[in-house]
């Protein structure tokens, strides 16, 4: 789990970007605000991870799964 919650801009891609490099099949992604997600969501596209997102009590859990 890659929790980015609290961070701002660009720290949450930054701490994903480190997590691909360990090059697993899925991770789970926590995050605080609807900026942190579109940037994560637009990264993960780019380095070949389909990204799912749902809100779960102002916080938000992403999932990332190798494409």
């Amino acid at each position: 789990m890659i929790d980015v919650r609290g961070l701002s801009c660009p720290q949450p891609v930054i701490q994903v970007k480190k997590a691909l490099e360990k090059k697993e099949a899925s991770y789970e992604v926590l995050l605080d605000s609807m900026v942190s997600v579109e940037n994560v969501k637009r990264f993960a596209a780019s380095a070949g991870y389909k990204a799912e997102f749902r809100e779960e009590n102002g916080e938000y859990r992403m999932d990332l799964s190798k494409l």
